[in-house]
């Protein structure tokens, strides 16, 4: 995470940057999967390098498109280094390439067994992304209530790391949806603090 001040009480870190999968796509179909996979981790890490969610001092919520970046990169990292790549994981890998274009992730039940635990770490890395911007942010502006769930995320953060991202997808999925809320609630929206903490209890 990069800070560049435009003046004293002005911050970023989030930098203009686009997610340019289209070769990936082109190829996903022509070439060894491996070969695809590596080309989607090097993309999606230098997107999500460059991404944060402060512009101009303001919070921004969580968007889909980091969220799939993260994740693409997460899932192909695990596909590249595998040693044989099953008709599951290459499904599923093409439907999280190509649901970027559309800004539509893979349902939770699509996930295939093996790739779980990258999902999971996935959710992991972007709780973590979040949360260091969030810090930020609450650092000039105060908000009790957003320290104290966020607090929760970061509970299940480091279960899922310790556990070595094997959760449920669909308990994954209850964080990021909880996590987007909480986004949301920081950036205005009153209402999504009780989505929040709806998906947090759902899972204690």
């Amino acid at each position: 995470m990069r800070s560049v001040g435009v003046d004293e009480r002005t911050e970023h870190t989030d930098n203009p940057v686009e997610l340019d999968l289209i070769p990936v796509i082109e190829a996903i179909d022509a070439d060894p999967i491996e070969q695809v996979a590596d080309r989607a981790v090097e993309e999606c890490r230098e997107y999500v390098r460059q991404r944060g969610f402060i512009r101009g001092g303001e919070l921004r919520q969580l968007d889909t498109e980091f969220v799939i970046a993260v994740e693409v990169q997460y899932v192909a990292s695990e596909i590249a280094r595998s040693i044989r790549v099953t008709d599951d994981e290459k499904r599923y890998f093409r439907s999280l390439i190509r649901g970027l274009t559309a800004g539509e992730r893979p349902d939770p039940k699509a996930v295939p067994d093996s790739l779980a635990a990258a999902r999971g770490l996935a959710i992991a890395a972007i709780i973590d992304a979040y949360r260091r911007d969030l810090t930020r942010y609450l650092t000039e502006h105060p908000d009790g209530e957003t320290r104290t769930v966020m607090g929760r995320f970061v509970d299940h953060r480091k279960r899922i790391e310790a556990l070595d991202g094997s959760i449920p997808p669909e308990n994954a999925e209850a964080l990021l949806h909880g996590l987007i809320a909480l986004s949301r609630y920081a950036t205005g929206d009153q209402s999504a603090l009780d989505t929040a903490r709806d998906c947090l209890d759902s899972l204690e």
